[in-house]
């Protein structure tokens, strides 16, 4: 999978609720935050990615990243 955020260290959280999961994308150096839900039948994988795409996006709209 290609680096979206290069550079950055980012934690990923994935928590189960019934046939939904929720991943949280945590940027460390802002301590910015951003949330997906998926099916569980996704993958774990591409929820991920979806999480550090959306929290791309906010750091974007933040004007915290270029």
């Amino acid at each position: 999978m290609k680096d979206i955020l290069p550079g950055r260290e980012i934690i990923v959280e994935l928590h189960q609720i019934g046939q939904f999961t929720k991943a949280t994308a945590i940027d460390v150096k802002t301590m910015t935050e951003a949330s997906i839900q998926g099916p569980s039948n996704a993958g774990d994988a591409m929820l991920k990615r979806n999480a550090i795409k959306r929290l791309e996006y906010v750091l974007k709209k933040k004007g915290l990243i270029a």
